[in-house]
């Protein structure tokens, strides 16, 4: 008897599953915010390799000039090197870090757009009856899907993008 209510419950279930890479690839308002957020990540990294190339030439000057200073400007030296490379971690923590102004450039671009896929998705889901939907893309544990359980063009159909 428990094994015959156990597989009931099993076969009661409905799964289904969703590529949110592909989903993304066909939201126009995605790859513009992606390119922005790749501009903007771009022009920070840049900033940041400035910062640490002018560090790295001061240090191989002060390496090769070290010997014939004297020792007050030895330290003058030292200490301006010691701030330039606490100025270049904490602008690469500023604009990379944790809560940085890349996660909240992320966030404001990004987020609401995955957002919708989501509710997209919850809506479906309702619609259909499926107990569990699982995303193939984002290094899911989803070994082996077969076509017919994709509803990625349905969660599109429902945030109103038509698939080419």
């Amino acid at each position: 008897m428990l094994f015959i209510f156990g597989t009931s419950f099993a076969f009661g279930q409905k799964y289904a599953y969703i590529d949110s890479d592909y989903i993304l690839a066909n939201v126009p308002e995605y790859a513009e915010s992606k390119e922005k957020l790749d501009k903007l990540a771009q022009r920070w990294t840049e900033e940041i390799d400035q910062r640490y190339e002018v560090l790295r030439q001061k240090k191989d000057n002060f390496a090769r000039e070290e010997v014939l200073l004297p020792e007050e400007e030895k330290v003058k030296r030292k200490e301006e090197i010691e701030k330039l490379e606490t100025e270049a971690m904490q602008m690469q923590k500023l604009r990379f870090g944790v809560n940085g102004d890349y996660f909240q450039k992320r966030q404001e671009l990004i987020k609401p757009i995955q957002d919708r896929v989501y509710d997209a998705m919850q809506k479906v889901a309702s619609k259909r009856n499926y107990t569990f939907v699982f995303d193939k893309a984002n290094q899911s544990n989803l070994v082996y899907a077969d076509s017919k359980y994709d509803i990625s063009d349905e969660v599109l159909k429902e945030m109103g993008v038509t698939v080419k």
